[in-house]
């Protein structure tokens, strides 16, 4: 069974483009981060087509987070320098909203790690230490 769930950012606006047929296709690349010791990020690219790139060009923007179900597609082709080039894209089934939009305009700027910094003498009642 070839199926992929991912979530993650997109790291620049959709490119759409039309097919021979007249069709439209989407492609685009999502940052989606490694949990565990191996943490890091990963730079996936993504391939919808017909009315998911439809919705995907009028809804989505780089920044924004997206989920995905999809499967993964193979290929190659034969490079400018004659040499075999191997491509891996995640072909997109279904994509969902993973936040509002207002959350994804106000998101706060995180560190790598993860973590926001608050400047000392700052006191906010709704943290758990102060």
């Amino acid at each position: 069974m070839n199926n992929v769930s991912l979530v993650g950012r997109l790291t620049r606006d959709p490119e759409i483009k039309a097919t021979n047929s007249g069709s439209s296709y989407a492609r685009f690349s999502i940052a989606v981060d490694r949990r565990g010791k191996d943490a890091g990020t990963d730079f996936i690219n993504i391939v919808a087509f017909g009315k998911t790139s439809e919705f995907i060009e009028r809804y989505f923007r780089k920044g924004q987070r997206i989920g995905i179900n999809g499967r993964i597609q193979t290929g190659s082709y034969e490079g400018k320098d004659g040499k075999k080039v191997y491509t891996f894209d995640v072909i997109a089934e279904n994509v969902e909203f993973v936040e509002s939009k207002s959350a994804s305009a106000s998101a706060t700027p995180a560190n790598a790690d993860g973590f926001v910094n608050i400047p000392d003498g700052v006191e906010d009642p709704g943290l758990p230490f102060n």
